[in-house]
Protein backbone atom coordinates (compact mmCIF):
# COMPACT_ATOMS: atom_id res chain seq x y z
CA UNK A 1 0.00 0.00 0.00
CA UNK A 2 3.22 2.13 1.02
CA UNK A 3 4.25 1.57 -2.71
CA UNK A 4 0.98 2.92 -4.25
CA UNK A 5 0.80 5.97 -2.14
CA UNK A 6 4.31 6.95 -3.01
CA UNK A 7 3.52 6.38 -6.95
CA UNK A 8 0.55 8.77 -6.60
CA UNK A 9 2.76 11.36 -4.68
CA UNK A 10 5.43 10.82 -7.54
CA UNK A 11 2.59 11.41 -10.55
CA UNK A 12 1.13 13.83 -8.90
CA UNK A 13 4.96 16.09 -8.33
CA UNK A 14 5.17 15.05 -12.11
CA UNK A 15 1.88 16.44 -13.07
CA UNK A 16 2.19 19.73 -11.30
CA UNK A 17 6.09 20.12 -12.45
CA UNK A 18 4.86 19.87 -16.17
CA UNK A 19 1.62 22.46 -15.28
CA UNK A 20 4.60 24.74 -14.06
CA UNK A 21 6.91 24.80 -17.02
CA UNK A 22 3.65 24.89 -19.57
CA UNK A 23 2.62 28.47 -17.73
CA UNK A 24 6.31 29.47 -17.47
CA UNK A 25 6.66 28.74 -21.39
CA UNK A 26 3.63 30.60 -21.92
CA UNK A 27 5.04 33.83 -19.82
CA UNK A 28 8.80 33.74 -21.67
CA UNK A 29 7.07 33.39 -24.68
CA UNK A 30 4.31 36.62 -23.88
CA UNK A 31 7.07 38.62 -22.34
CA UNK A 32 9.61 37.98 -25.18
CA UNK A 33 6.68 39.24 -27.98
CA UNK A 34 5.94 42.26 -25.98
CA UNK A 35 9.83 43.09 -25.31
CA UNK A 36 10.46 42.95 -29.47
CA UNK A 37 7.57 45.10 -29.94
CA UNK A 38 8.37 47.99 -27.50
CA UNK A 39 11.98 47.64 -28.87
CA UNK A 40 10.66 48.47 -32.49
CA UNK A 41 8.07 51.12 -31.22
CA UNK A 42 11.25 52.83 -29.90
CA UNK A 43 13.48 52.38 -32.89
CA UNK A 44 10.69 54.33 -34.90
CA UNK A 45 10.91 56.87 -32.75
CA UNK A 46 14.30 57.49 -32.33
CA UNK A 47 15.24 57.96 -35.58
CA UNK A 48 16.62 61.26 -36.40
CA UNK A 49 14.15 63.92 -38.45
CA UNK A 50 15.07 64.19 -42.09
CA UNK A 51 16.07 68.15 -42.68
CA UNK A 52 15.98 68.01 -46.51
CA UNK A 53 12.56 68.63 -47.69
CA UNK A 54 10.77 65.62 -49.10
CA UNK A 55 8.50 65.19 -52.26
CA UNK A 56 9.73 66.97 -55.44
CA UNK A 57 12.24 69.60 -55.96
CA UNK A 58 13.31 71.17 -59.09
CA UNK A 59 17.15 70.67 -59.48
CA UNK A 60 18.82 71.74 -61.81
CA UNK A 61 19.67 68.35 -63.95
CA UNK A 62 15.89 68.26 -63.85
CA UNK A 63 15.60 71.68 -65.45
CA UNK A 64 17.99 70.58 -67.97
CA UNK A 65 15.84 67.56 -68.83
CA UNK A 66 12.78 69.80 -69.07
CA UNK A 67 14.65 72.74 -71.59
CA UNK A 68 15.46 69.58 -74.34
CA UNK A 69 12.62 67.84 -73.71
CA UNK A 70 10.68 70.71 -75.05
CA UNK A 71 8.19 71.24 -71.40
Amino acid sequence: MKAQRDDDRTVANRRRFLKTMAAAGGVAAVAGSTTAVFAADRAVEDEPKSKSKKGYSETPHIREYYAKAGF
